[in-house]
């Protein structure tokens, strides 16, 4: 198809269908209209949440614990605003577009269906395996390191109504847990150099363990850090933009440190009924790690060197040049919500 021919096809679906043509930008879709949400909400009642986080903050971790209400359930990694291909991605070929707007088509209402179809299809997952359960409340979590800020706004765009929590870790701790998640699971992406610093760390881990060698190459250490600080701002600043009072952050380390206290606020935050009796089942699923376990199942020379499930882990393995650097790009997160600046 020539360019031109492409153009004029694009024009003419955006008069037919009064928005932007499909092209990967989050605002192509309108957002969903308060008529719309009051007919799903007939068919698909339950509360919705999503958990947003930097891969590596302990966004398993809170949804394994939130779904301990009887209340509330939380299962993961449906990516429906976070990974590629998003929700939207149903409706984003040009003849499907053209189909939800079709004027001819009356059971439309003379408006494009795509923004309804999407959270349609979307509630239909979430709630049909929370009512199996006879939970009342549910959500989904999904890492969002990949988009930013990105993920805020697409998940706004068919989920206005719903809350968005979001669990920040130390920087320092999150960039040094991915990069050993990817030394276990995601071998076949290291490039030359990072497969000879594992080689390096499996037989001799001490100099890494003590600050005196790096796991990372210099532009990975540089890459880590500064896509953890957009995920950080970008996240933080849109939410508390668009969900407001809808949105929640939660610390990993007070969530460690103190986490009945935590959930309890939690669920209050998720309109779950308060529960004492919960208190017990918080403490033995804080003590349990599954994630761990199955790394060292998949990679034991690695996993079985490595600190689980801390804080300040950091201290004894970045270098001190990478605990500098680390400082001067993002001290102003750090101090901000209160992770030391100083050893």
């Amino acid at each position: 198809m020539s360019e031109f021919t492409q153009r004029l096809k694009s024009a003419v679906l955006l008069l037919l269908n009064k928005r932007q043509p499909p092209s990967g930008r989050v605002n192509y879709l309108s957002p969903i209209t308060e008529a719309e949400l009051a007919d799903i909400k007939r068919f698909f009642p339950m509360p919705k949440f999503f958990i947003f986080g930097h891969a590596r903050s302990g966004t398993t971790l809170l949804a394994r614990l939130v779904r301990l209400h009887p209340e509330v359930h939380c299962n993961w990694q449906a990516h429906f605003f976070t990974r590629p291909p998003f929700l939207s991605a149903l409706v984003e070929d040009a003849a499907v577009q053209e189909w939800l707007g079709r004027r001819s088509n009356r059971w439309n209402g003379g408006s494009n269906l795509s923004t309804a179809v999407l959270r349609a299809a979307a509630d239909f997952v979430l709630e049909r395996e929370a009512a199996r359960l006879g939970k009342s409340i549910v959500g989904d979590k999904s890492p969002n390191s990949l988009v930013h800020g990105q993920s805020v706004q697409r998940a706004f765009q068919i989920y206005p109504d719903a809350k968005l929590i979001y669990i920040l870790r130390d920087g320092r701790d999150t960039i040094l847990s991915h990069r050993f998640q990817s030394f276990i699971d995601s071998v076949q992406h290291l490039s030359a150099q990072d497969l000879k610093i594992r080689e390096e760390f499996a037989k001799d881990p001490i100099p890494f363990l003590q600050g005196e060698k790096s796991v990372f190459t210099s532009a990975a250490f540089q890459r880590a850090v500064e896509e953890w600080i957009k995920n950080v701002e970008q996240t933080i600043d849109l939410g508390r933009k668009l969900y407001q009072e809808a949105f929640y952050v939660v610390r990993y380390e007070d969530l460690i440190a103190n986490p009945w206290q935590e959930m309890l606020q939690l669920w209050r935050f998720l309109g779950a009924t308060e529960d004492q009796s919960l208190q017990e089942s918080v403490s033995q699923e804080i003590q349990a790690n599954p994630d761990a376990e199955w790394q060292t199942q998949k990679a034991t020379e690695i996993a079985q060197l490595l600190p689980k499930g801390k804080s300040a882990v950091w201290k004894q393995i970045l270098t001190p040049a990478e605990k500098q650097t680390f400082l001067l790009k993002a001290r102003h997160i750090l101090e901000q919500w209160g992770y030391p600046t100083q050893e």
